[in-house]
């Protein structure tokens, strides 16, 4: 396994979790906020984790095309290294 497949690997399985940790959280809010709770806190507070969770989709997004963008490129230009000389 080389230090490419292990970087793609990597960054694979952590926006992975990124978008699942993003995907309750924006559910959470959206629960929090439609729930029939009388106090305008609470419902402020699910207001603030869905407009954080969206923000953090924003971010996500351009974060995943900057490492597709250095995945791509690392694997375009990445030559393997020669065989030592033989004597």
């Amino acid at each position: 396994m080389g230090i490419v497949s292990f970087v793609q690997g990597l960054t694979v399985q952590i926006m992975a979790i990124a978008w699942a940790l993003f995907l309750v959280s924006w559910a959470v809010g959206w629960a929090i906020r439609g729930a029939p709770i009388p106090i305008h806190r609470v419902k402020k507070a699910g207001q603030s984790l869905i407009e954080d969770a969206v923000l953090a989709a924003f971010w996500m997004a351009i974060g995943s095309s900057v490492f597709a963008l250095i995945s791509y490129i690392t694997a375009a230009i990445y030559q393997p290294l020669p065989p030592p000389p033989q004597p």
